[in-house]
Formats: structure tokens, C-alpha cells, sequence
């Protein structure tokens, strides 16, 4: 037993030497660091890595294991709503803030059971490097609030799931809220409850989302379809978002909901499938979109037509030489497959791109090979 308990410390201390960041960010949120060279902590407990996570000390932190929350900070029954219909494949909301009673006043009232650690995530303060080991890193029932003047943050090779799926308000995967220097990379989000990503109404100044697997497929939906509606929510006050490399599937809206002055940045990612009543693209008043790169497939409606923000959407070869004083490059054409058009030439708002690191992009007949690279267990 004294030798089996040498090999693993042995074991251990050669895996925590040989674990790092894969790749660096681009975009916005180049030169981010994370936890640097700090050595790597293997958090056994759920416990644990909490602490880890909200400490003032620089940190590499691994997940070698899952981490499942559920049951750790008991359930809660009460009465919630049901907006959309009582349908075994409808979302309900839990009644979070007085909105059943506030927003639908008029919407079937239900009772709902729900897990408490999906409502609110983990708090991650700065300097933090979150880092999946192969297919191991795994949190279930809880995402992770990266918020209140945090930065300098990496997230990579880690799945976050199962944060009460069934309502609304039952949990974010990720939220920022007043942040910057933030990378997030190679992460799969599913089965979650209102956001796979939300950034809150204070300012995340500079903000990489790469390669991940933004999975909107589920037995419940505010569409009951098994599209997820609450997808990706970009909509805080002079928010920096690059958006490269990712895939966003099986959603019935919001994936983004873009606003609140946000600038983003999309390129080279692949949006697939949506319900037949959902679309992708939300721009709000105020919101500024440049899309470059990406492939649209089985998307019927690419952008909502309640949409008063400014676009870039690169509509032709012609068009996107607009795009070179401010990228120093051309901009790459979209490519569309059984989905509805998007095509705005909205140039003024190129110029709040200087001063800032651009995301290379690549001409969308590559982009199909995202499906296979992106998310958790793939670097």
C-alpha cells in the first residue's frame, strides 16, 4: 500500500508539471495569462474547488474528475409559472424575483422542485486558470460567475451541465458581469436552465469565447421543441466580444442576443439547426455586430426581424474591403445552407476596432470541420 501511495503522489506531481494552457487566446482577449506559471492545485471536493476558485492567489486550477453539485445546498419547492404551456416538453419558470408575478401575470401557475446550486454559479476571482484534463473536467449542477471587477481569467477543457434544465431561472453555465481580460476555450454547455452564456448589464471589457460547444438540445424548452431558447446573452454596457470558432446547436432563439453597446465579433463559426419559430441573432439598439466567416446550416431565421442594432455582415466580396482600415484585412464572406439571409452593410461602427487585437478569419468552407474540434475532450 506505502509503494502504491508513492506511485501516485509520483504520478500526480508528473501530470501537475505537465498540464498548461493548450493554444493562446485571439481577439480581444489576447495576452491573457490566467494563473501563469502557478503551481497546478487538484481540487478533490466539491468544496474545494470553490475555494480555489474565489481565493486572491493566482491559480492554475485542474479538473481531473466531475464535480457534481447537485444536493449540496438542498432543493427548494414553490409555486412558478408556465409561460409557455404545460406540455411535457415545455419549460416552467421558477418564480425568481417576483417574474412569474411581475412579467406573466397571466400564465398558468405550477409547482416546481428545483436543485439551489444551479441558481447561482461559482464565483471566480482573478488570476484564475480552470483547466480540464482529457473528458475528466466535468461540473454538473452549477456554473461559474466570473463578476464584481474580476479579469485576467482562463476557462478551457471543461463541461458544465445539467443546471436544472427544466426552468427558466434555473441556472447560468457561465456568467461575466463587469469584468475584462476573460478567455473562455474548448468548453461544452448543455442541458442548462436559462443562459449557456450571459454577459450582465456592467461592462466586460475584453472577451475571448473560442471553440466551444454551445449545446441547446433538451426534453424541455420556453419553444417545447427541445430548442433551446436561452442561448448566448451579450448585452452589457461596452462589452468587447470576440466569438470565433464555435458551434451553437439545436437553439430556438437568443444565441446571441447582442446589446447594451456591445461590440462582437463573429467569425468562423458554424450555427446549426434551429426550430422552425426560433432564430439566432437578437440585435438591440445600441449593439454592434460584425459577422465574418461563419456557416448558417438549417438556420430559418438567421436574424430577428426585431433587430434595431448595426451590422456588418459581410455581403459581398465587393462590400467587405470595408472592413481594412480598421482590421487591416478584407472581411471573409458568410456562407448559408437552408437558411434565411443576413446581409447588412452597416460600416460606421468599423472604427471601434482600432486599438484592438482582431481574430484572424479563415473563408467559411472550412468552418465545417468546427464540429469536430470544438468543445471539452478535444485538445
Amino acid at each position: 500500500m506505502f509503494c502504491k501511495t508513492l506511485l501516485a503522489i509520483a504520478a500526480m506531481s508528473l501530470g501537475a508539471s505537465a498540464v498548461s494552457v493548450t493554444g493562446k487566446a485571439e481577439g480581444f482577449a489576447a495576452g491573457v495569462t490566467g494563473g501563469g506559471s502557478a503551481t497546478p492545485v487538484y481540487p478533490s471536493t466539491t468544496a474545494e474547488l470553490i475555494a480555489y476558485l474565489g481565493d486572491s492567489s493566482p491559480r492554475v486550477i485542474v479538473l481531473s474528475k466531475t464535480y457534481d453539485f447537485r444536493g449540496t445546498e438542498g432543493t427548494t419547492s414553490g409555486t412558478g409559472c408556465a409561460p409557455w404551456g404545460t406540455g411535457s416538453g415545455c419549460q416552467v419558470a421558477i418564480n425568481q424575483n417576483n417574474w412569474c408575478t411581475n412579467y406573466e401575470p397571466d400564465a398558468p401557475s405550477v409547482s416546481v422542485n428545483y436543485d439551489n446550486a444551479g441558481i447561482e454559479g461559482i464565483t471566480v476571482a482573478s488570476d484564475k486558470t480552470l483547466i480540464g484534463v482529457g473528458t475528466s473536467g466535468v461540473i454538473i449542477g452549477k456554473g461559474l460567475r466570473i463578476a464584481n471587477g474580476a479579469t485576467n481569467v482562463i476557462i478551457q477543457n471543461i463541461e458544465i451541465t445539467n443546471l436544472n434544465p427544466q426552468y427558466v431561472w434555473g441556472g447560468d453555465a457561465i456568467t461575466l458581469d463587469g469584468t475584462d481580460m476573460v478567455w473562455i476555450d474548448h468548453v461544452t454547455t448543455s442541458l442548462i436552465g436559462r443562459q449557456h452564456i450571459v454577459l450582465g448589464t456592467s461592462a466586460s471589457g475584453r472577451v475571448t469565447i473560442s471553440n466551444c460547444n454551445i449545446d441547446g438540445s433538451s426534453s424541455w424548452s420556453a419553444t417545447c421543441d427541445g430548442y433551446h431558447y436561452w442561448t448566448l446573452y451579450f448585452t452589457g454596457s461596452d462589452d468587447r466580444v470576440t466569438f470565433k470558432d464555435n458551434y451553437v446547436h439545436h437553439f430556438s432563439g437568443r444565441a446571441p442576443k447582442v446589446g447594451g453597446n456591445t461590440l462582437l465579433h463573429a467569425i468562423n463559426n458554424y450555427w446549426y439547426g434551429t426550430s422552425s419559430t426560433g432564430h439566432a441573432f437578437e440585435i438591440g439598439s445600441g449593439a454592434n455586430v460584425l459577422a465574418e466567416g461563419n456557416i448558417f446550416q438549417n438556420v430559418a431565421t438567421v436574424v430577428d426581424a426585431s433587430s434595431q442594432g448595426k451590422a456588418f455582415t459581410s455581403p459581398s466580396t465587393n462590400a467587405n474591403t470595408a472592413c481594412t482600415a480598421s482590421l487591416g484585412r478584407v472581411c471573409q464572406l458568410n456562407g448559408f445552407g437552408s437558411s434565411g439571409t443576413f446581409s447588412v452593410s452597416d460600416t460606421d461602427f468599423l472604427s471601434k476596432f482600432n486599438g484592438y487585437t482582431i481574430a484572424s478569419a479563415s473563408a467559411y468552407s472550412s468552418v465545417s470541420s468546427v464540429i469536430d474540434s470544438c468543445g471539452y475532450g478535444t485538445i
